[in-house]
C-alpha cells in the first residue's frame, strides 16, 4: 500500500548507442558539470525518441538541444552533439512542437549525424538532469536500445 511513496520510474535510451559518463564528454562545461549532472550517449541511430511520457518544454531555436519534462516533473536537457548549435539547425529535423505532449517512443527529431561528423563536431550527446534537487538519480551504462533500454531511474527525494 506505501510502496507508492518509493516507486522508481525509468528514462530509457532516446537513442541506439553506448551511455558514458558525463565526465567523458568532450567539453568541459558538461564534462566538469558546470551545465549539470548526468550522462551522455554515442548515438548510433538517427532518431531521438522521447525517453518517457511527457512534454517538450523548449526547443532550442538553432535545433539542436531539447528541455524535456516528465510526467512526474523530471527535468532533463538533451544536447544533441558538441558544438552543433554553431550550424543553426543544419542537420537536424524537428518532428514535434513546443509543449507538445509525449509518450515514451515518440520521434522527437531525427539528425544528420553524417552531416555533424562531415562538419568535424563530436555527435556525443549529453543529457543533463536539470532538477536534481527534487529527485534521487541512478545512471545505468553501456550499450543501449533506443526506447527499450534504461538508461538512469529516479525518484523523488
Amino acid at each position: 500500500m506505501f510502496g507508492f511513496f518509493n516507486k522508481k520510474n525509468s528514462v530509457f535510451a532516446p537513442f541506439d548507442g553506448q551511455v558514458i559518463t558525463i565526465e567523458e564528454v568532450p567539453d568541459e562545461a558538461f564534462a566538469k558539470k558546470i551545465v549539470g549532472d548526468g550522462l551522455a550517449i554515442v548515438p548510433e541511430s538517427n532518431k531521438l525518441i522521447a525517453p518517457f511520457d511527457g512534454t517538450v518544454e523548449q526547443i532550442f531555436n538553432t535545433k539542436h538541444a531539447f528541455i524535456l519534462k516528465s510526467a512526474d516533473d523530471l527535468q532533463v536537457l538533451v544536447h544533441v552533439g558538441i558544438n552543433t548549435v554553431k550550424l543553426n539547425g543544419e542537420g537536424f529535423d524537428v518532428k514535434i512542437p513546443e509543449k507538445q505532449e509525449l509518450k515514451q517512443g515518440d520521434i522527437i527529431a531525427e539528425i544528420n549525424f553524417d552531416l555533424i561528423l562531415e562538419k568535424k563536431y563530436s555527435i556525443c550527446t549529453p543529457i543533463i538532469f536539470m532538477n536534481l534537487e527534487k529527485f534521487k538519480v541512478d545512471f545505468k551504462f553501456g550499450r543501449v536500445q533506443a526506447g527499450k533500454d534504461i538508461i538512469a531511474t529516479y525518484k523523488k527525494n
